[in-house]
């Protein structure tokens, strides 16, 4: 087993870092405080090839693998989780879906545009009466002719007031449970949707999260994603891999947040020392590195088998759960070796501790990942 990057792995982690450094580091709090998603900065991530990161050439992405990709969103993440997250909805979800499910017309359509960062995408499929229970979708769509016309109200939406395309999960044949539901294509100013509350959240701030509101919404018959009444089968693969970017989302947030605590451990002084060298202190800094690296490895092993073509449910999951939860134990911690100084938001580990939580609930809480894994385990 090969457990080291190559050299190319090696050059794109120092691009995306030398570019979060220098083009979003800068502005962190500013953007958190004011809820504010910098759509130029993040249209340059196309420019980058980011944005296209896991996609064909063909379809003006970069060809990169799932590990590649995991090694982008942690060092998104490391600086700022927001945009990491905003660029995970982005790829794993909206584009992977059309990419995974689409038609051909469809892929070409669509793929160059968001890979390049001319469109934004998000992906709707929680609503607020289906979070876990996605399954229980009430937005229906009714053919009418060679038109969709779709009714209903999708939230959590990561990118809904930034995105110009957005997949929407709608029930297509309420009878079929299920297998009635499709994924379908809107595009921003069709008539009949609109993007409603942005929501005021704890952490993640400057990605946009917030509903969509559809109300005899048309759109083409052509645009529905893949086979009729299979859009939510489709959407647990895209899961699949939308966790594996979200366990490298906490790798990259207990990164960041490691670093801080280090970085001020080897600054602060109390009783006439630097706070590193109190046993206590080295102890957490041991926990901590100790824990980001098993969770970073979980994360690239799930990453390595979805590049091979298996099948990665229960590994995709243990990564999910593994490393959210293991951000949220690294950023507490991270605030405590700060003390009182962690608590203000002149120091990143605050922002962090806030982040953090969201990846222990979003694509999945820890309580439905360990249902999926446990699934697994017990059909061996």
């Amino acid at each position: 087993m090969n457990f080291g990057f190559t050299e190319e792995q090696q050059q794109l982690r120092k691009t995306v870092r030398e570019f979060a450094e220098a083009e979003i580091l800068p502005h962190v709090m500013e953007w958190d405080e004011a809820q504010h998603f910098p759509v130029d900065v993040f249209r340059e991530l196309g420019s980058l090839g980011v944005l296209g990161a896991v996609f064909p050439e063909e379809y003006g992405g970069a060809g990169f693998n799932y590990v590649d990709y995991s090694i982008i969103i942690e060092e998104l993440a490391r600086v700022d989780p927001s945009i990491g997250l905003s660029t995970a909805a982005h790829i794993s979800l909206c584009t992977s879906h059309i990419y995974t499910a689409g038609s051909e017309e469809q892929k070409k359509r669509y793929i160059p545009k968001l890979a390049s960062g001319e469109w934004i995408g998000s992906w709707a499929l929680t609503e607020p009466e289906s979070g876990s229970d996605a399954g229980g979708t009430n937005t229906k769509a009714v053919l009418d002719g060679d038109e969709w016309v779709i009714n209903g109200l999708k939230t959590f939406c990561t990118n809904a007031h930034a995105a110009d395309v957005f997949v929407v999960m709608a029930m297509t044949d309420r009878e079929k449970a299920s297998h009635g539901i499709s994924a379908i294509i809107v595009e921003k100013d069709t008539p009949g949707f609109r993007v409603g509350k942005k929501e005021n959240k704890l952490g993640m701030r400057c990605s946009p999260t917030g509903e969509l509101i559809l109300t005899d919404c048309h759109v083409p018959a052509s645009n529905i994603i893949g086979q009729r009444g299979e859009g939510f089968i489709d959407s647990l693969k895209i899961l699949d891999g939308g966790r594996i970017s979200i366990a490298a989302l906490g790798v990259g947030i207990a990164q960041g947040a490691f670093e801080a605590a280090l970085k001020y451990s080897k600054q602060r002084k109390q009783f006439g020392r630097f706070i590193s060298e109190f046993q206590a202190i080295q102890h957490k800094l041991a926990d901590m590195a100790t824990e980001i690296e098993a969770a970073r490895l979980l994360t690239l092993r799930a990453a390595w088998l979805k590049d091979t073509g298996l099948s990665v449910n229960k590994e995709s999951s243990m990564a999910k759960l593994y490393t959210s939860e293991t951000a949220v134990r690294v950023a507490n911690e991270a605030v405590q070796i700060h003390g009182g100084y962690g608590f203000i938001k002149d120091y990143p580990v605050e922002k962090f501790y806030r982040d953090a939580k969201l990846c222990t609930i979003g694509e999945g809480t820890s309580e439905i990942q360990r249902m999926v894994i446990a699934r697994q385990l017990l059909k061996s």
